[in-house]
């Protein structure tokens, strides 16, 4: 019995979602403090907003869904690329942004992890997107 394959019609990713209590508060902690663009803010109904924020650049976005606080402080899987970690690092921390040890193992890029307002947690890594 041979098993038969799908195909897909998917192409890429084009945007991420993460929790977050506040939307204003993470639009400006995204756009202020860590210099993304705002893609898109839209609101569609009484309760509901679609924020999109990304790096300069960047193909894919975050969307910051605001859920009223559940779901906050996870690990969010999403690893933003720098040509420099250590330099980004360092400007990270004075912008007061919540960083974690900058991390060198033989083999593997430098990385480090980062925390927004809300405790989501992502990781910096040094390479090309």
């Amino acid at each position: 019995m041979s098993a038969s394959r799908s195909h897909t019609t998917i192409t890429d990713i084009g945007t991420v979602g993460i929790p977050v209590s506040d939307q204003d508060k993470a639009l400006e902690f995204f756009t202020g403090t860590l210099g993304f663009d705002k893609r898109l803010d839209l609101r569609t109904g009484e309760n509901f907003r679609w924020v999109t924020v990304a790096a300069p650049g960047a193909a894919v976005s975050v969307a910051l869904i605001g859920n009223g606080g559940q779901g906050v402080g996870q690990d969010t899987g999403i690893r933003f690329m720098v040509p420099d970690a250590e330099a980004e690092h360092t400007a990270m921390r004075e912008r007061g942004i919540e960083v974690g040890e900058l991390l060198r193992w033989p083999g593997v890029p430098p990385m480090y992890e980062f925390k927004d307002p809300d405790g989501n947690r992502f990781e910096i890594v040094e390479g090309s997107a």
